[in-house]
């Protein structure tokens, strides 16, 4: 089995490896990840995203992500498709823009009715 930290990019994550991983092994991820509830509120947000966009988990973690944190993903392209699309597995070219000069990104937006997070996964 190959080394899911090092060797998983984005497009090989599955929302099935997300919910079995341990905290200490996504903050080990070399992209972003993101875990929200079905209300907005980030759960989980590891080590990279938080090196990458220079926020805490701390400050982020139990915070309304698209209303607090995230405003520039408060849109149709981010926020609504997870309102809109119970079921979502989709990688969307994107460019970050709060809190930091615009960052053209690869964002993938995953999401089932059986899990109990929708995920954003982020790769720089």
């Amino acid at each position: 089995m190959a080394d899911m930290t090092t060797d998983t990019t984005i497009e090989t994550m599955t929302l099935g490896d997300l919910q079995a991983m341990r905290p200490d092994d996504c903050n080990q991820l070399p992209f972003g990840v993101i875990g929200l509830d079905r209300s907005g509120i980030a759960k989980l947000y590891n080590a990279t995203e938080s090196r990458m966009a220079g926020l805490s988990p701390d400050k982020v973690i139990g915070s309304d992500f698209f209303g607090a944190v995230a405003q520039c993903m408060n849109n149709y392209l981010v926020a609504q498709r997870f309102e809109d699309e119970a079921e979502l597995d989709t990688i969307i070219p994107y460019v970050l823009t709060l809190r930091m000069r615009p960052t053209q990104v690869r964002m993938r937006l995953l999401a089932s009715p059986s899990a109990p997070l929708r995920y954003i996964l982020i790769a720089r």
